[in-house]
């Protein structure tokens, strides 16, 4: 199983979706390939954000070696799941990929949890450190 988290960035939600993947994997011994992007390229080549880091590392997970990477239509191909973690990334996922778009790889992350409500991860951009622990919280639920 090759699964690839998106957000916009690609250093808030989608790092910390990796990481958390990567280590439920990890403890049930699942060699599945996890990674991230985003569909902009703000921070192409960046570590995430400080405060991704902070609140996995919290938690026993070290992202600090990942590295910020923008999707690109080719990933429809690679991956066999893409995790789009907010509404406004699917749309931009569907406008990356045209014609390569498959509506049954690309999928809303939290529509395993809440099937057709349309919920985004919330975005902890502009927020303090204290708002990245309810988002790891969010996406440790729906990894599980």
């Amino acid at each position: 199983m090759k699964i690839l988290f998106v957000c916009l960035g690609n250093i808030c939600r989608s790092p910390i979706a990796e990481g958390v993947m990567k280590n439920i994997c990890v403890q049930n011994n699942i060699s599945w390939t996890i990674d991230s992007a985003g569909t902009n390229n703000y921070h192409t080549g960046e570590p995430p954000h400080k405060y991704s880091q902070i609140v996995c590392q919290h938690h026993g997970i070290d992202i600090s070696s990942q590295r910020a990477k923008r999707f690109v239509a080719e990933d429809i191909e690679k991956y066999d799941i893409i995790y789009a973690l907010a509404v406004d990334v699917y749309q931009e996922i569907s406008l990356i990929a045209k014609e390569k778009m498959n509506e049954k790889k690309v999928k809303l992350f939290l529509d395993e949890l809440y099937l057709n409500e349309n919920k985004s991860v919330i975005d902890p951009w502009y927020g303090t450190k204290e708002g990245y622990y309810p988002v790891f919280e969010q996406i440790k639920m729906c990894c599980e």
